[in-house]
C-alpha cells in the first residue's frame, strides 16, 4: 500500500499526542494561608522600614510654630542620629545603649522620647550640644555667653482652623493663647497675630520663633549641657514645655538624653487644617493645606 492510499484514521500525524496534566486546584484554606503569609511578610517590611528608615509623625501643638502647625504630618529620618530602643515601636529593650550614634548639629529639629517618662513623641529644635552653657535673659537665648542673634520679622498670621479650636479645648487655653492676639482678617475669618523673629545660631543657621508675651521662663539661670545630653527649645517660646522646664510628666523635658533621640525631621508630607469629615470626601481635599506638602528642613 502507498502513502497516497493511507485513510486520515490511519495515518501517524493523526495519533493522538501526550496530554498535559491539569494543574490541582488551590483550595480555599490554602489561599487563606497564603494571603495571611504574604500579610505578615508586609507587616514585618513595614515595621523594619519605620523602625530604621523613615517614620511619620504628626504635630499636635502649636509649641513649634512659624514652622510646624497642628495638623502638619511629617516623615523622620531615624537613621540620622543612629539607634536605641526608642527607635523601635513601644521602645521594645531589643538595642544595648546607642549604636550608629551621631549627634545633632545645633538648629536641627528633632523628634525624641521626652523625659521623664520617656513614652510620648516630643519635636523640638536643638540650641544647646554637650558643654555649652545656654541661658535666657529677657527672652532672647544667650549661647556660651553670647546672645543669639535676633531680629524682628513681620508678624505671623495664621487662620484659627479646626483642629487649634479642638487642641485648645484639650488644654484649655484659648486657640491663640490669648484675646488680644486674635481678630478678624479681611475675610471675615478669625485669625491669629504673634510678634515672630529670625534666630541666627553662631554656625549662621537661622529660624523664625515667636515670642509674643513675657512668661517667667524668659528668664533662666545659665545651664551647661552635660555630657550625652541636649539642650532643646521650641521655636514658639511661649507655648513650649522644654528644657527651660524640668522634667515632669506631660511637662517640661529637661535636658534630653541623646539616648532618647528617634530621628531627624525630614520633609512634611502632608498638612490638614482639621475640618475634614468622614462622611464628606469633597473636605478631605478642602482641609488639606497644599503649600505645606514637601517643605524641607
Amino acid at each position: 500500500m502507498t502513502d497516497a492510499s493511507l485513510t486520515a484514521d490511519n495515518s501517524p500525524a493523526a495519533k493522538p499526542g501526550p496530554t498535559t496534566p491539569e494543574p490541582a486546584p488551590v483550595s480555599a484554606k490554602e489561599e487563606a494561608v497564603d494571603t495571611v503569609r504574604f500579610l505578615a511578610l508586609l507587616a514585618i517590611a513595614v515595621l523594619i522600614f519605620r523602625s530604621f528608615f523613615l517614620s511619620p509623625f504628626n504635630i499636635p501643638s502649636e509649641s513649634m510654630q512659624p514652622r510646624l502647625l497642628i495638623g502638619d504630618y511629617l516623615l523622620v529620618n531615624k537613621m540620622a542620629y543612629g539607634y536605641s530602643k526608642y527607635s523601635l515601636p513601644f521602645s521594645v529593650p531589643l538595642i544595648p545603649g546607642r549604636i550608629f550614634a551621631r549627634t545633632p548639629e545645633r538648629g536641627d529639629v528633632v523628634v525624641f522620647k521626652a523625659p521623664p517618662v520617656n513614652d510620648n513623641d516630643y519635636i523640638k529644635r536643638v540650641i544647646g550640644l554637650p558643654g555649652d552653657t545656654v541661658q535666657v535673659k529677657e527672652g532672647i537665648v544667650w549661647l556660651n555667653g553670647k546672645p543669639l542673634k535676633r531680629e524682628p520679622m513681620a508678624d505671623f498670621v495664621i487662620p484659627v482652623t479646626q483642629n487649634m479650636i479642638d487642641a485648645s479645648r484639650t488644654t484649655g487655653t484659648l486657640p491663640c493663647y490669648a484675646p488680644q492676639f486674635e481678630e478678624i482678617g479681611a475675610n471675615g475669618q478669625r485669625q491669629c497675630r504673634y510678634r515672630q523673629f529670625r534666630e541666627t545660631l553662631p554656625s549662621g543657621k537661622s529660624y523664625a520663633i515667636l515670642d509674643i508675651t513675657t512668661i517667667p521662663e524668659d528668664n533662666t539661670e545659665p545651664v551647661t549641657v552635660p555630657a550625652g545630653h541636649l539642650f532643646l527649645m521650641g521655636d514658639n517660646r511661649d507655648r513650649s514645655a522644654d528644657s527651660r522646664f524640668e522634667a515632669q510628666e506631660n511637662g517640661g523635658i529637661g535636658l534630653v538624653p541623646e539616648e532618647n533621640l528617634v530621628g531627624h525631621a525630614l520633609v512634611g508630607m502632608f498638612s490638614t487644617d482639621g475640618s475634614a469629615s468622614w462622611i464628606n470626601p469633597i473636605s478631605w481635599f478642602t482641609a488639606a493645606r497644599w503649600s505645606r506638602i514637601g517643605e524641607g528642613f
